[in-house]
């Protein structure tokens, strides 16, 4: 049992439906990659020891988590997932979903998303 939990935005949860529906390989490839990064979390505690091609660090604590990494035979496009490590509360929530082209926008909405998870919970 890990003492970290999930927490989905609701951004997540569309972008979740979407990318099922119309991007099914990047999908699963990102979320093999977030088992990865949630068990390392779970054994390590920390997000600051977790290292791998397909995790890069963005501003505010924020995580990105690509689709490289596995052995496929389709070349799939630039994804990733963002998510911000509560580590007070142990808590791993998964922002949004996006390519290359929505970037900007991605990182700006978690930047706020981050800043209001911060203000719920000031001891983070």
């Amino acid at each position: 049992m890990s003492d970290w939990r999930l927490n989905c935005t609701d951004r997540y949860e569309r972008d979740h439906k979407q990318y099922e529906k119309k991007h099914p390989d990047e999908l699963i490839a990102i979320l093999n990659n977030l088992d990865f990064y949630f068990s390392a979390l779970d054994k390590l505690g920390t997000p600051y020891l977790i290292k791998a091609g397909f995790i890069h660090p963005e501003s505010h604590g924020i995580i990105a988590i690509d689709q490289k990494g596995g052995k496929r035979k389709v070349k799939l496009q630039q994804t990733r997932l963002y998510v911000y490590p509560d580590i007070q509360g142990k808590i791993l929530h998964l922002l949004t979903i996006g390519d290359k082209n929505s970037q900007k926008m991605d990182i700006k909405f978690c930047i706020n998303t981050v800043k209001q998870i911060k203000k719920e919970n000031p001891n983070d």
